[in-house]
């Protein structure tokens, strides 16, 4: 039960972090909607700070599964990517996960606790990666077109990605999102 109390509480500050962001949240909002106790939270989760960090951690956890995954499903580089891409405009249009969490506390990382910056840093580190060698994947297979080296092309296409998120929840509109990255995917292909 513990460790379905932790999950439960996990998920409740992972969408609280995405409407709302880190400082407009707290374990009394979280205690409200699970319907328990604020010590129980305490219990799991010393501090809000531990607390985002595992939040934080296990989406960093599942993104790089997601990846592997994609890596082993799809041959193409470029279809990777797009998957990618295509995940989020999925998230943002179903409002299952409208933003990315990691993107959202990157705009606020100078007001947050260095442990919850350290995690931020560790997300895009390996998202940055992930991109970066299915670009030079795709470079080789020659469906992929760079202009730049793999690194500067994969935080265009992060900021592209995460800038579609920001104008798509701006605006209420996931066409927003896909428009902005549709070009940027062009703007990689060869084809």
């Amino acid at each position: 039960m513990s460790g379905e109390t932790a999950d439960l509480i996990m998920d409740v500050a992972h969408r609280l972090l995405t409407e709302r962001g880190y400082s407009a949240f707290s374990y009394a909002d979280i205690a409200q909607e699970i319907q328990i106790r604020k010590a129980s939270i305490h219990h799991h989760f010393p501090t809000k700070t531990a607390l985002v960090v595992a939040v934080l951690e296990r989406h960093r956890l599942r993104m790089q599964e997601a990846h592997a995954a994609l890596d082993e499903r799809v041959s193409s580089p470029l279809n990777r990517l797009k998957k990618y891409v295509e995940y989020w405009e999925v998230c943002i249009r179903n409002r299952t996960e409208p933003f990315c969490i990691a993107a959202l506390l990157g705009a606020e990382l100078p007001g947050l606790p260095d442990e919850i910056q350290i995690e931020v840093g560790k997300h895009f580190l390996s998202l940055r990666q992930w991109i970066a060698r299915t670009m030079k994947d795709g470079v080789k297979q020659k469906t992929i077109k760079l202009q730049e080296t793999p690194d500067i092309e994969a935080e265009m296409l992060m900021a592209a990605v995460h800038g579609a998120m920001l104008s798509a929840r701006v605006n209420n509109s996931s066409a927003i999102f896909k428009q902005v990255t549709t070009q940027a995917m062009q703007r990689l292909s060869i084809r």
